[in-house]
């Protein structure tokens, strides 16, 4: 089983282990690079603290991973980006990216940051800090890849769980994967929390609205299909983009999306507000064009059965 082994910054990990009940956090890049190649979602990624500690302090397991605006990753992270407020990480980007980008500074700052989304994350009390690697590289910069089944790779993971067990945490789901590059191997499937929830529907639906193609991403909303309060999971097939305005009239029961990926419009729009003639031509402009905008990958499309839910339930008809 492989797994990364991160290199942290000190700031973002002292902050984040004053926190409670975190379900995930953003283990961001400030460069606005964070693709990892060489692991799966789901693979555990661990937190290793730089010198004089060079210790192992925690670990989650790797979400969906994106690049988005400063601003953006702040509105749907917030303190989860491991700082109090919007000027501390900006302070902190800034300090990072001013090594290689001279327009840090001024009003307008808001540099693409890369998400690494890490899902059901633990951080040790200082006294249950793991050694790391002995055979890491002072030469590694970011992070690196390794073998959590043999060698030095075994002996922090296994340190891992030890903990976890003893925390009375349960690790996620285990699952298989037939992945080409590493042979059949152990992942996991952590859950998804509302926030990487929220990333994972933009970039599914290809940073547009579902119905009107608009990609201004102040806009758009990530609308859950079936509420989470009435059962509806932070799955990207329980999710729809939507532009805000249509966000709130589909969580209001005025419009809906059927399970043949049609857009409907209510009646109740008129009778209540005498109003709603934009609208009503939307329902036109999808009809024409036989459905609404879909992801690329057909696991991620909208549950069919989930829409009926909000057909029956919560659409006005």
């Amino acid at each position: 089983m492989r797994g990364f082994i991160a290199t942290t910054d000190q700031d973002w990990f002292d902050f984040l282990s004053s926190c409670s009940d975190l379900d995930e956090v953003n283990f961001w890049a400030p460069s606005g690079k964070a693709t990892l190649n060489t692991i799966s979602p789901g693979a555990p990624f661990l937190f290793k603290l730089k010198s004089p500690h060079h210790a192992i302090g925690g670990f989650g397991f790797l979400g969906p991973i994106s690049t988005v605006p400063m601003s953006l990753a702040w509105e749907v992270f917030g303190v989860k980006n491991g700082a109090p407020d919007l000027s501390t990480m900006a302070s902190r980007i800034r300090k990072y990216r001013g090594r290689f980008d001279s327009k840090t500074a001024g009003p307008g700052f808001d540099p693409p940051v890369g998400c690494r989304m890490i899902l059901q994350p633990t951080f040790f009390p200082q006294d249950d800090w793991i050694p790391a690697p002995r055979d890491w590289s002072k030469n590694i910069v970011q992070g690196s890849a390794y073998d959590l089944s043999e060698g030095e790779g075994q002996r922090v993971w296994d340190a891992c769980v030890e903990r976890l067990q003893a925390y009375r945490r349960p690790l996620p789901e285990a699952v298989g994967d037939g992945s080409p590059r590493y042979g059949k191997e152990q992942i996991y499937r952590p859950r998804l929390g509302q926030d990487s929830f929220r990333i994972a529907v933009i970039d599914a639906y290809g940073r547009s609205c579902a119905v009107t193609g608009e990609h201004s991403l102040p806009v758009l909303d990530s609308a859950h299909i079936q509420p989470y309060a009435d059962g509806g999971p932070h799955e990207v097939s329980n999710g729809l983009l939507l532009r805000a305005d249509l966000h709130r009239l589909y969580d209001k029961g005025y419009v809906t999306v059927t399970p043949d990926y049609e857009f409907r419009v209510s009646q109740a729009l008129r009778e209540d507000f005498d109003n709603g003639l934009v609208y009503y031509g939307l329902e036109s402009k999808v009809r024409e064009r036989g459905a609404i905008y879909l992801p690329s990958a057909t696991g991620q499309r909208p549950d069919r059965e989930r829409l009926a839910w909000h057909g029956e339930l919560m659409y006005r008809g």
